[in-house]
């Protein structure tokens, strides 16, 4: 599986991890399924929690879309850590992280506390995986 070789860049929370090449398993609700197919989605968010630390670079990510039972698989390209979702959101392009020009005007960080709570935000912080789908 070759070593891992991690560096960090405190400007923008980077973590390159070479000579990934696991495959984790992961759902989505139908929306954000969809947006990553169509390639408008190339950020997941996710919490930083135990789980989510076990995926690196070059690893694959295999969607199961809640709604449909599809199935679509993504390679990881960068890992971006940020310490809660305000700060991930003022930092890359909401509209490539599952947002809408519909709904752009309203997107705020707090529509991630539906699915984590500002308290596990803290104690864990938070991650966007850079993602490019395989065909």
């Amino acid at each position: 599986r070759g070593t891992f070789d991690f560096t960090f860049n405190n400007q923008s929370n980077i973590i390159n991890a070479i000579g990934g090449n696991m495959k984790h398993l992961l759902n989505l609700c139908d929306s954000p399924f969809r947006l990553i197919k169509s390639g408008k989605k190339i950020y997941e968010l996710r919490l930083y929690d135990e789980r989510r630390k076990k995926i690196k670079v070059n690893d694959e990510l295999e969607f199961t879309n809640n709604t449909t039972g599809e199935k679509m698989n993504v390679i990881v390209e960068e890992i971006l850590i940020y310490k809660d979702f305000k700060e991930l959101y003022d930092s890359l392009p909401l509209l490539k992280c599952g947002y809408t020009e519909d709904d752009i005007k309203n997107a705020t960080y707090k529509d991630m506390e539906l699915y984590y709570s500002e308290e596990l935000q803290n104690l864990y912080n938070v991650v966007a995986f850079k993602i490019r789908l395989l065909k």
